[in-house]
């Protein structure tokens, strides 16, 4: 079964002042503990329901999008897309990751604004 493949509402190019702007609202999410970092995790916060905001790789592998899409959208959770996995890997401290969430809802705010912000 394929993960359906969301299409991107938006590029966000890093280097974009939206992009910048979000990349370290996520840094600072994950250093505080309110973003957590992988396929894995994140589907261990979505089953305990406390996902405000996912950002998934256009370019992560389709296992891993199979892993988290389906359920990402079964409990209606935001999904961001448009980022490559080096640019979200780079925006938590690793060389690539396929998806994050973010579990602080005024976290999630600040970040969906910077990634919709005209720049973006």
């Amino acid at each position: 079964m394929k993960a359906p493949k969301p299409a991107p509402s938006r590029v966000h190019r890093a280097g974009s002042a939206g992009w910048e702007k979000a990349s370290r609202l996520i840094g600072l999410g994950v250093r505080a503990r309110m973003v957590v970092v992988g396929v894995q995790q994140v589907r261990a916060a979505v089953a305990k329901g406390s996902v405000a905001l996912a950002i998934v790789a256009d370019d992560a592998a389709e296992h891993s999008r199979a892993k988290v899409l389906p359920l990402l959208a079964a409990r209606r959770v935001r999904v961001e897309n448009g980022v490559t996995a080096a640019d979200l890997g780079a925006a938590v401290g690793r060389e690539t990751t396929a998806a994050i969430a973010v579990v602080d809802a005024a976290l999630a705010s600040g970040i969906r604004e910077a990634l919709a912000s005209p720049t973006a």
